[in-house]
């Protein structure tokens, strides 16, 4: 496929430093982009990623989660075989991170998952110029535009005001959407303590303890109607199930892209739909492409063929890699981790 990269059966592979990135089973050697359970598994022999993503995969996974750790930092650099490799901040969670593979027959990057929009709890997306640019299409149709999420979350706000004699409850997932929904909250204004399912609880202390001010949060415990007028989050399978009872008469919401199509958000039962996504929308995948100048792009994962059909109309080699092993961005949250805990 290139000089840097080609794929195998467990994933995206760089020959010349034998790793793999993001692979979907156990190897030998492995570069993470990010903890989110598609892309963050247990069972390498060794892995290299940012500090931030080793320690979320740790809480996860246990502290044994692989034979061997290697942290790099973002814009350090190490070389491996004659390859220069650095990470670069993806703005998709806390710690994720694009994979700069650069040699003599030139750059490419791995982006992972990403997104453009700003995000109070996590380093901004970095542009990294390239020869070669990996790209996931979670969002990849043009129907997908995510508004700003300070109106999102001002949504949220205006309902408590209508109906303060109910429970908000807001399905997020554990690692980064929680935490973003807190962040934009806090940013909007909201000074209240923010109510949390016991599943969300230690990834949260997790980006507290990074210097990542959330305010007051307090585990719900054996609350229930009592928290009327409050804001409660909870993973998105918790909405529907018995433990949401306890509120007594709420209001249901849920933070994802997927809020866009109105037939998800009525197959979850969700009311109030807020529009907020850990990913690039259509603009955002088609802006980093032409950004980052790159004249090959590869499509992981995703709606590959509509984003490939873009790049070759507008000038540019593209192919998708019809990778199996990631699910469909968001939904990818609802794998091995914490979010299947009860309280």
């Amino acid at each position: 496929m290139s000089d840097l990269l080609t794929l195998t059966p467990e994933g995206l592979f760089c020959p010349k430093i034998d790793a793999h990135i993001d692979p979907v089973r156990p190897v030998d050697r492995a570069i993470i982009t990010h903890g989110h359970a598609d892309h963050a598994r247990a069972g390498h022999g060794a892995v290299l990623a940012t500090r931030q993503t080793l320690e979320i995969m740790s809480l996860r996974y246990g502290g044994n989660f692989c034979g061997q750790q290697q942290t790099l930092d973002y814009r350090e650099q190490l070389t491996i075989g004659g390859v220069d490799i650095s990470l670069h901040p993806a703005g998709h969670v806390l710690g994720s991170a694009q994979v700069l593979l650069e040699n003599i027959g030139g750059r490419t990057v791995v982006s992972g998952d990403y997104k453009r929009q700003g995000d109070p709890t996590c380093v901004p997306f970095e542009l990294v110029p390239c020869d070669t640019f990996v790209t996931e299409a979670t969002f990849g149709l043009p129907v997908f535009k995510h508004p700003p999420a300070l109106g999102e979350v001002r949504k949220l706000l205006q309902s408590l005001e209508l109906f303060p004699d109910k429970v908000h409850l807001v399905g997020a997932y554990a690692l980064g959407k929680a935490q973003r929904v807190i962040g934009e909250l806090r940013a909007a204004g909201y000074d209240r303590p923010i109510y949390l399912h016991g599943a969300l609880v230690k990834l949260t202390d997790y980006y507290q303890s990074q210097g990542i001010d959330l305010g007051s949060i307090e585990a719900v415990g054996g609350r229930g109607k009592e928290l009327a007028g409050e804001i409660v989050l909870c993973p998105p399978g918790q909405l529907a199930d018995r433990w949401a009872r306890r509120f007594g008469e709420t209001v249901t919401s849920m933070a994802s892209g997927w809020m866009r199509v109105r037939a998800r958000a009525r197959q979850r039962g969700v009311e109030l739909p807020l529009i907020m996504s850990d990913h690039a929308d259509w603009d955002g995948l088609c802006r980093t492409i032409e950004e980052t100048g790159a004249g090959q792009i590869w499509v992981t994962h995703g709606a590959e063929e509509a984003l490939v059909h873009w790049c070759q109309i507008n000038g540019r080699k593209a192919r998708p890699l019809n990778m199996i092993g990631y699910d469909d961005g968001e939904d990818a949250e609802l794998g091995p981790s914490a979010e299947a805990a009860q309280e």
